[in-house]
């Protein structure tokens, strides 16, 4: 149950139909499966700003998560068992996403002491809180700002990964 096109399909059939507007997102890796849905925009007055705007759609966020919990908690618990991942929720109301509870893996990493000088300096200016939050922060900083490029990256990945699959002993 690991390959892209299972699970959508598997939770195409296993979604009540009228959860989201359409097709879930799953976002994986090694550790974590990342159900994304979408909900319908709240209605607002056409002159509502960005904050109303915010505020209206984690009012529907918590809604769905709260009407909800009991089901989605099934439904991951199937998938957990077949994919053999964690498996958490994320919804998205226009261009607001909100992420349910999800999984902090911990990875270990050997950093030298410029490296340990940066983390370091992070929290002592009180940006975190400790060293692997300000790695977690420099780890979102860079995926916000190298966006395109990883994109690139794991369209190359995945090219690949097609190749193997028809090499020799596939």
């Amino acid at each position: 149950m690991t390959t892209r096109t299972t699970a959508e399909a598997w939770l195409a059939g296993r979604l009540p139909d009228d959860w989201f507007t359409g097709p879930v997102e799953v976002r994986r890796d090694r550790d974590e499966l990342i159900i994304v849905g979408s909900l319908p925009a709240p209605e607002l007055a056409d002159d509502a700003d960005e904050t109303e705007r915010g505020l209206a759609a984690a009012a529907r966020a918590k809604t769905f998560r709260e009407e909800t919990r009991e089901r989605r908690i099934e439904i991951a618990r199937e998938l957990e068992h077949l994919s053999g991942r964690k498996v958490s929720w994320a919804v998205r109301v226009g261009e607001h996403e909100t992420l349910f509870t999800h999984l902090a893996a911990p990875v270990m990493t050997r950093l030298r002491q410029p490296e340990r000088r940066v983390l370091d300096t992070l929290v002592d200016a009180g940006v975190a809180r400790s060293r692997a939050d300000a790695l977690a922060w420099c780890v979102k900083l860079v995926g916000e700002n190298s966006d395109s490029w990883l994109g690139e990256l794991r369209e190359a990945m995945a090219r690949v990964d097609e190749v193997r699959k028809k090499g020799p002993g596939a």
